[in-house]
């Protein structure tokens, strides 16, 4: 066995081990990171070399996006402004099959364009919605499945923080791989309104009509819609306008963004100390735990290229015969796999140092690539058995949704979110034409 395939399998094979038995994700990588520091770093010198780099990992500016768009959704969450924004949308949405399911999708995706995580989308619209559409004679699946779907879409629609580290640890520009989201995002967040429609309609018992529907007319029926879901939707055009302009950099968008989130929440008087506290707390905790992750993972893969497993496995693939269409099909497979037993961050631990180096030895387009490997692990927050968002729903969910229903409420949505994977990879404009346009 030669020395970087022994590498190899040591990196690669030790921390999808140690991920499996139940390892926290930083931990695993800093452990592996020791043990190749120390046999192909040269011992001592070689840990010395790697707490070096793992300094200057975490204090990269490209960074500092992460702390404030997570910060812009712990104070939306925090401040209540979040069931303003649903009461907005509600009242515009009225008299279609499955209301309730849709007004979820639509609320989430406002959610998603100032809220920089996934779990916590989910986790609101599962405890707020999800009863009350059990409560009205909604079927679990169809009450459960776009809440999960329409939380998962908030990976693709900046901000968002799982972006940014994906574009720091591949090298892929943050802006366009932010901006180059939006457009699949979309399309995902219609799909799933149209896909509600036609289901109720061809099986209304799944989702009776409201009859404890409200109805708002005038200035009643469009007034949160102005006060609530408009400011909301304003910052979102602000922070992604100014990237596509090229006016901003993501971090001075970012920093936009969460201050124009706190100045709407003073405006409404919502943003106490109490709330500010709470905010700043989980935007500490998030930001600290995906820094420990960013450490383990940028040494992980100069350890690989040092131990030369890393070239050896580009011209293994390279040099295979495989056109480069039919090595992206497999690194798009491979992506989907994973994502049934790991989390969204090992995926790009494990897959990046491998990945990128194939993706620049055959000159393929990274904003394009950048949008598909952001898909996937979209797909992957979706897939039985391990799915985050499935387990956030189990844990938010009344007892009498069982973890069955859950999983089968996500197949519809796993397969449009499969088909528009395919759409961009045949009709590669579907993710860079906005960014092409960035100044």
């Amino acid at each position: 066995m030669t020395g970087w395939v022994l590498a190899a399998w040591l990196m690669l094979g030790g921390s999808v081990l140690l991920l499996f038995i139940g390892m926290p994700v930083a931990l695993t990588f800093i452990a592996v990171n020791i043990v190749g520091a120390l046999i192909y770093m040269g011992g001592e010198p070689g840990l010395m070399q790697l707490a070096r780099s793992s300094v200057s990992s975490v204090t990269a500016f490209s960074l500092t996006p992460i702390p404030l768009f997570v910060l812009m959704g712990e104070i939306l969450f925090h401040t209540g402004l979040a069931l303003k924004v649903i009461e907005g949308v509600e009242r515009l949405i009225r008299r279609i099959p499955g209301r309730l399911a849709v007004v979820a999708v639509v609320a989430g995706t406002v959610f998603s364009a100032i809220s920089g995580s996934t779990i916590a989308t989910t986790a609101m619209l599962g405890s707020l919605m999800l009863p009350i559409m059990l409560s009205r004679g909604y079927h679990p699946t169809v009450a459960a499945g776009p809440i999960m779907a329409i939380g998962a879409v908030d990976m693709l629609i900046p901000p968002s923080a799982l972006t940014v580290l994906l574009g720091s640890l591949s090298g892929i520009s943050i802006s366009k791989l932010l901006v180059g989201g939006v457009v699949p995002g979309v399309i995902l967040s219609v799909a799933f309104v149209l896909w509600i429609i036609v289901q109720v309609s061809i099986s209304p018992q799944l989702a009776p009509a409201d009859k404890e529907e409200t109805t708002y007319r005038g200035w009643a029926r469009w007034s949160p819609f102005f006060g609530y879901v408009l400011p909301t939707l304003s910052i979102f055009g602000v922070v992604v306008g100014a990237l596509a302009a090229g006016w901003a950099t993501p971090t001075e968008c970012a920093a936009v963004g969460a201050f124009a989130t706190m100045v709407l929440a003073l405006c409404y008087r919502v943003l106490t100390l109490d709330a500010l506290n709470k905010a700043l707390k989980g935007t500490a905790g998030i930001s600290g735990m995906i820094l420990f992750i960013i450490l383990g993972a940028t040494t992980f893969a100069q350890i690989l290229s040092f131990s030369g497993a890393s070239n050896g496995l580009v011209q293994l693939i390279t040099g295979g015969g495989l056109s480069p269409s039919a090595i992206v099909i497999g690194m798009m497979l491979m992506l989907i796999f994973l994502g049934i037993f790991v989390d969204q961050v090992s995926m790009m631990m494990i897959t990046l140092p491998i990945f990128m180096p194939i993706v620049q030895a055959l000159n393929i387009d990274p904003v394009w690539f950048g949008v598909m490997f952001l898909i996937c692990m979209q797909l992957g927050l979706l897939l039985p058995p391990h799915g985050l968002l499935l387990m956030t729903m189990r844990g938010v969910a009344p007892p009498s949704v069982t973890m069955g229903q859950i999983f089968v409420s996500v197949i519809p949505y796993v397969t449009m979110s499969l088909i528009l994977l395919a759409a961009v990879f045949w009709i590669p404009d579907i993710a860079t034409w906005l960014p092409k346009r960035i100044g």
